[in-house]
């Protein structure tokens, strides 16, 4: 892989470094799922697709949905995402870089 696309990847996600323990397993669980949708443009019904899965993993969260669209927000503030309104999200490909502002 071109060096620079491994960098701009690593950019994408450089936001992750100021999280700990399970607030960045959360924010990557909610990636993983948003990457295998396999879509650039989904839904929130696409990403409650993973609501089992979540559970599974975080068992004492009693209110997973709503843990997911916490974390879309995070994604969004982020610019790892854009919102796109109604439910809607796309991937962003020009994340926002908080570390250059």
């Amino acid at each position: 892989m071109d060096k620079r696309a491994v960098l701009e990847k690593w950019r994408q996600t450089a936001f992750l470094e100021k999280n700990t323990g399970t607030a960045r397993g959360w924010l990557v669980d909610v990636m993983i799922c948003i990457e295998r949708l396999e879509k650039e443009t989904f839904s929130l019904t696409d990403i409650y697709q993973c609501e089992g899965r979540l559970e599974q993993l975080y068992p004492e969260n009693q209110h997973v949905r709503a843990k997911i669209r916490q974390q879309l927000q995070v994604l969004r503030d982020n610019g790892y995402l854009v919102f796109l309104g109604n439910g809607e999200y796309r991937k962003n490909a020009q994340p926002i870089d908080r570390t250059m502002s």
